[in-house]
C-alpha cells in the first residue's frame, strides 16, 4: 500500500491534469482543421510536439544532477503555487464568481477568427501558427505537471504513461465524436486536480526540509484529506458570501 500510494496518486494526477489540458488544446487544433484545412491544422500540432519532445530530450537528464531533497523542495514549493491557482480558480468557478470554462464557445471564437483571416494569403500560415501555439502552450503546462509529480519521487516514467493515456482517450474521443469536448466537467477535474498537485506540494515540500511523515508515503491521503475539507469549507463559505451567481467578476 505504501508503494502503490504514490504511483497511483502520480499516474492519476498526471492522467487528470494533463486530459484537461489536451482538450483545450484539441479545441484550438479542431477549430482550425474544420474551419481552414487539416494540413496546417497537424502541421502546427505536429511541430508543437517535435519542439516539445526536444525540450524534454535536451533538458530531463538535467534533473539528475539536482540533489534529491533540493529537487523535492524547488518542486514542491512549484506545485503548491502550481495546484493553489487551479485550486483557486475551481473554487472561483464553482460559486459563480468566475465563469465556467465553455469548449463551444472557445471553439466558435476560434471558428470566428479563422474566417475572418480566410482571405488573407497568410491564411494557412496563421491557422498552423494557432495551432502550433495552442498545442506548444497546453503541452508545456502537461510537460511540467509530469516533471513535477514524477521526478521528486523517481516516477516519472508513471507519470508519463498517465499524461499519455489522458493524450489518447481525448484523441478517440475527439475522433469518434468530431466536435468539441463540451461535456468534459472541466471544472471538476480542475478542482480535483488543484486539490492533487496542492497535497503532493506539500508533501515533496516536507520531504524536502526533511520531514518525517507519520505513516510515510500515506500522509498525502491525510493531507489530500486535510486540504479537500479546506477546500470544501471555502466553498460552502462563498456561496453563503455570494448566494448569487454574478458570473465573471473575478479572473
Amino acid at each position: 500500500m505504501q508503494t502503490l500510494t504514490p504511483i497511483l496518486s502520480t499516474v492519476t494526477a498526471a492522467f487528470l491534469a494533463s486530459f484537461v489540458e489536451v482538450v483545450e488544446a484539441f479545441t484550438i487544433v479542431l477549430a482550425v482543421g474544420v474551419t481552414r484545412s487539416w494540413r496546417p491544422a497537424l502541421t502546427g500540432a505536429a511541430l508543437a510536439l517535435a519542439l516539445l519532445a526536444a525540450l524534454v530530450l535536451a533538458f530531463g537528464p538535467l534533473l539528475a544532477l539536482v540533489p534529491i531533497t533540493t529537487l523535492q523542495f524547488v518542486v514542491g514549493v512549484l506545485l503548491i503555487l502550481f495546484g493553489m491557482r487551479w485550486l483557486r480558480k475551481a473554487i472561483l468557478r464553482s460559486v459563480g464568481v468566475i465563469a465556467l470554462h465553455d469548449e463551444e464557445a472557445a471553439f466558435s471564437k476560434e471558428t470566428a477568427a479563422l474566417n475572418q483571416q480566410a482571405n488573407d494569403r497568410r491564411a494557412d500560415y496563421l491557422a498552423g501558427l494557432a495551432s502550433f501555439k495552442a498545442v506548444l502552450l497546453e503541452g508545456v503546462e502537461v510537460v511540467f505537471i509530469v516533471i513535477a509529480v514524477g521526478a521528486a519521487h523517481g516516477q516519472t516514467l508513471y507519470a508519463s504513461l498517465g499524461a499519455l493515456a489522458a493524450f489518447f482517450l481525448v484523441m478517440l474521443i475527439g475522433l469518434a465524436v468530431h466536435r468539441p469536448l463540451a461535456r468534459v466537467p472541466e471544472n471538476a477535474l480542475k478542482f480535483v486536480v488543484g486539490l492533487m498537485l496542492t497535497s503532493f506540494g506539500i508533501f515533496w515540500t516536507g520531504e524536502g526540509i526533511g520531514a518525517d511523515w507519520p505513516g510515510a508515503d500515506l500522509a498525502l491521503l491525510a493531507i489530500f484529506a486535510i486540504v479537500a475539507l479546506a477546500s470544501f469549507a471555502m466553498v460552502r463559505w462563498l456561496r453563503s458570501t455570494y448566494p448569487v451567481s454574478v458570473g465573471g467578476l473575478a479572473r
